[in-house]
C-alpha cells in the first residue's frame, strides 16, 4: 500500500499563488506516475495535473499556464504549485499515486479557497 499526505493548502486571494505538497510513503517502487485531483461542490473529480517517473507531465486545460507539477524522487514528494489563482479553482486537492491505473491510492486531502 501506499500512504500520501498532502499539505499546502489554505485560503489566497484571486491572483495569488499556493504550493501544494505531497509526501508519499509505503511500497514506494510501485509508485510509476504521480498526480492531483480537485473535487469542487456540485462538480465531478477532475485531473488537473500528473507526472510521470521520468517526469513527463501533463495538464488540464484549465490549469495550463497557471499550475506546475514537479517532483522529487529522492524525498517522494510531489508538488503542485498553482499561480494565478481563480475563485473557480476553490476545491478540495488530492494527491494520487498512479492515476488511473488499476491500483490507484489517494491522500485525504487538502482545501483550497480562492476569495474574489
Amino acid at each position: 500500500q501506499v500512504q500520501l499526505v498532502e499539505s499546502g493548502g489554505g485560503l489566497v486571494q484571486a491572483g495569488g499563488s499556493l504550493r501544494l505538497s505531497c509526501v508519499a510513503s509505503g511500497s514506494i517502487l510501485s509508485i510509476n506516475a504521480m498526480g492531483w485531483y480537485r473535487r469542487a461542490p456540485g462538480k465531478q473529480r477532475e485531473l488537473v495535473a500528473s507526472i510521470s517517473r521520468g517526469l513527463s507531465t501533463n495538464y488540464a486545460d484549465s490549469v495550463k499556464g497557471r499550475f506546475t507539477i514537479s517532483r522529487d524522487n529522492t524525498k517522494n514528494t510531489v508538488y503542485l504549485q498553482m499561480n494565478s489563482l481563480k475563485p473557480e479553482d476553490t476545491a478540495v486537492y488530492h494527491c494520487s499515486s498512479n492515476p488511473g491505473g488499476p491500483v490507484e491510492y489517494w491522500g485525504q486531502g487538502t482545501q483550497v479557497t480562492v476569495s474574489s
